[in-house]
């Protein structure tokens, strides 16, 4: 190392050898900056980068060289051959040129020494060429053993910062890896000139010539200026592609115009108006808009103008468009922003749609008909409004399954939409609830033929022989303004003409009249009295006897229901019964019934039985065992004596629901008669699938008994029929000496009703020991 001082120190000019350092320095920095923007940018300019910088760090190096040549001492002026100094230029840049491109591909320190290699070759090979390019006859004597030392350690600084250079980040990527380059171009260039001896051939040139000085001026010149533009491009194009990216970033499209030409747009303008760059500069911004673009497009308007593309493949397309004043190349210019709406406006549409229309049917939902009836009222013009319920739909649903019951309700829904005119609205406003909404009617009949419409097309469509998916449907129909002035009262009234429809036997079209209106009222009234009976003590039980048809003996009693209103009076069980039933407060009543009856038949003596009628909406209910189980533990009742009777129509629907709570029940020990035998649908399917404890038949049978004789041989039968399921048989409603003694010969062990003795609210003494009672 001190050899290669001393050359530095008294064979070269050390300003110029500074100068040479300075340039080399420079150079490396701008090369890995240039390095750095061609691993960033896009692949398209990638090639452009890494060749300026190979340019760059080739050029630094072979003027570093040259420079240094020029520094060194000499007694004649250095003469250079224009080919091998060309030549040695290029090998320096194509070394470095393939040492960059490879480098963005090093998987390991090992492909990075190899590329290392590349570059230390470059450098070795551009030196020896120019040092042969002296050509005044230069002798080389060269020392190879510290020049081989050189170029390994300026391979391993250059592999370093080559790997440096991959692995920092920030200022650093850059600064450090260029001072290995500048160490590895030095140690190479000083020490191979330290280990060469320079001789002079037998013509000397002038000591002094002005060429070396020439030489070093346009070196230094042109290593600079290449230096300088390629930092300069690298600035700029830096600055204008983040510009560009900037503007291209953006989700909206920009224009930017000036005196209404654009000149220049962003990549999301270009594919919003569906044309590149180049066909859309130069042209008029007003062209490509349906709405006149110089009022829309002024700096100063401020707000936001909507507007479509002329000329667009889209049919809905909406483009939202704002402009603002700015200053573009050194002139008055407008940007102009372009907002695509039509994805959001097709959204809004659809969340429009969804809230006025039904999902699956695709007709107006609830919301959206009252807004129809409200303004149909308002408009004061005569119309219709039909309520649609259908009828099996709960039935079919539960068999076929929920997916069935959405095909039933939408060819239900193109059913109603075919019957009616275009002004007309029809809604589903429920589960299988429709209404039609009637508009511009001459009188009532528009809205019989409309009703009968319906109902045909339900006829021919919905026919259940041949479709077993098939429904039907009750209409309820009123007219504006005869049966209603306002949307809740014509509401109503619609309801309750579809009430009436379903009560008289459905599939038929009822219209409101002042009588279902007051029938509607008293029920309406009823049922909301009746919410109220148990906790004001207006309900009370009675009991019929049961007695035995050999002896007359009193076997047990029924515990029958009544109301005692304070202001209707007494209101009959088959009035009341049903309005609990539907309005779902059977279920306290029938509570409070079968604990009183429990506690009341606690106090008789032990052969008495206690029977209680239960609701089919209670035999739906799993809690009923529970309750027969606390009724039984709180009244101190035996199991035993207990009887709960059912109508064979508790069993029509859920049937095994049904059956496995009444084995639940049985279990405790509690019987189970099968009350009202003979007016349902399986009787014998009944009795084969669940073992009652008793038959009850139903007194209509028995009042016929003397006058008719299938009546009579239908109690005959139902009597044979206990007797072969060894059941005893029970004959209701017998009233005369003749109904009794038919009975008993029928072979009915049982037999209840006012021949008897009425229901009473106590027991008598004399009832309640086994003795033969006295018939009324």
């Amino acid at each position: 190392m001190s050899h290669v001082f001393a050359s530095i120190v008294s064979h070269h000019d050390l300003p110029v050898v500074a100068l040479a350092l300075l340039l080399c320095v420079v150079s490396a920095l701008s090369t890995f900056a240039q390095l750095q923007r061609a691993f960033e940018c896009v692949v398209q300019r990638r090639l452009l980068w890494l060749i300026s910088a190979a340019v760059t760090a080739g050029g630094g190096v072979w003027s570093t060289h040259f420079i240094s040549m020029i520094a060194y001492r000499t007694p004649v002026a250095l003469q250079f051959d224009q080919v091998l100094t060309a030549l040695s230029a290029m090998i320096a840049v194509a070394a470095f040129g393939i040492a960059f491109w490879l480098l963005r591909r090093a998987r390991g320190m090992v492909s990075v020494l190899l590329y290392g290699a590349i570059a230390t070759l470059g450098i070795v090979g551009m030196h020896f060429t120019g040092m042969a390019a002296l050509s005044n006859s230069m002798v080389h004597r060269v020392d190879h053993a510290p020049i081989l030392a050189a170029v390994t350690v300026g391979w391993l600084l250059l592999s370093g910062a080559f790997a440096l250079f991959l692995r920092l980040d920030g200022r650093r990527r850059v600064t450090v890896p260029a001072m290995g380059l500048v160490l590895a171009t030095g140690i190479i260039h000083f020490v191979a000139m330290a280990s060469a001896m320079i001789g002079h051939g037998p013509v000397a040139a002038p000591a002094a010539g002005g060429g070396a000085q020439w030489l070093l001026v346009w070196i230094v010149a042109a290593a600079l200026l290449l230096i300088g533009l390629t930092a300069v491009a690298s600035v700029v194009d830096r600055f204008l592609t983040d510009l560009r990216g900037l503007a291209d970033a953006t989700s909206e499209g920009l224009l930017i115009t000036s005196d209404d030409r654009i000149l220049d747009a962003n990549e999301q303008a270009c594919a919003l108006l569906g044309v590149d760059r180049a066909a859309l500069v130069g042209t008029a911004a007003a062209a490509w808009f349906e709405t006149p673009a110089r009022d829309m497009l002024h700096p100063h308007r401020g707000d936001a103008v909507r507007t479509r593309i002329r000329g667009s493949v889209v049919e809905d397309q909406l483009v939202e468009m704002t402009a603002r004043a700015i200053e573009y190349r050194g002139r008055a210019a407008t940007v102009v922003a372009l907002r695509d709406l039509t994805e959001s406006a097709r959204a809004q549409r659809a969340i429009e749609h969804l809230a006025s229309h039904d999902p699956l049917t695709g007709l107006v939902n609830r919301a959206a008909f009252d807004i129809g009836l409200h303004e149909a009222v308002r408009s004061a013009a005569p119309f219709a409004l039909i309520a649609v319920d259908l009828d099996r739909f709960k039935a079919v649903n539960d068999l076929f399954g929920h997916g069935a019951g959405d095909t039933i309700l939408i060819r239900v829904a193109r059913i109603l939409d075919d019957c009616v005119r275009a002004q007309d609205l029809v809604a589903r406003v429920g589960g299988d609830e429709f209404v039609v909404l009637q508009r511009d009617i001459a009188s009532s009949d528009d809205a019989r033929r409309l009703a009968a419409r319906i109902l045909a097309r339900f006829a021919e469509e919905m026919d259940s022989a041949r479709d077993p998916m098939a429904v039907g449907c009750s209409l309820g129909v009123v007219t504006y303004p005869s049966d209603g002035c306002d949307p809740e009262t014509l509401r109503h009234n619609a309801d309750v003409a579809l009430y009436r429809a379903k009560q008289s036997g459905r599939g038929t079209a009822s219209f409101f009249d002042e009588t279902m209106d007051r029938e509607a009222r008293d029920r309406r009234s009823l049922e909301h009295d009746l919410r109220h009976a148990v906790c004001r003590g207006e309900l009370r039980l009675v009991y019929q006897p049961l007695v035995s048809t050999d002896d007359d003996h009193v076997v047990g009693y029924e515990a029958l229901l009544r109301w005692d209103h304070p202001e209707r009076g007494q209101v009959p069980p088959s009035l009341f019964i049903p309005v609990a039933e539907e309005a779902g407060t059977i279920m306290a009543i029938g509570e409070w019934a079968l604990r009183q009856a429990c506690r009341d038949a606690a106090a008789w003596p032990d052969p008495l039985t206690l029977a209680v009628n239960v609701s089919p909406v209670q035999l739906r209910v799993a809690t009923l065992p529970m309750l027969v189980r606390d009724a039984l533990a709180d009244s101190g009742l035996a199991p035993e004596r207990l009887e709960l009777e059912i109508t064979e129509t508790a069993l029509l629907r859920d049937r095994e629901v049904s059956l496995a709570i009444l084995r639940e029940i049985r279990t405790l020990g509690v019987r189970i008669a099968m009350d009202d035998f003979g007016t349902g649908y399986s009787s014998l399917s009944n009795l084969r699938h669940f073992p009652f404890d008793k038959i009850k038949i139903d007194k209509s049978f028995v009042s016929a008994m003397h006058e008719d004789e299938a009546a009579r041989s239908i109690v005959r039968a139902i009597a044979g029929l206990g007797k072969g399921l060894n059941l005893p048989v029970v004959a209701e409603g017998v009233e005369n000496e003749v109904q009794r003694s038919m009975v008993q010969a029928e072979g009915c062990a049982l037999a209840q009703g006012y021949l008897f003795g009425r229901p009473a609210a106590t027991v008598l003494a004399q009832d309640v020991a086994p003795v033969r009672v006295r018939r009324a």
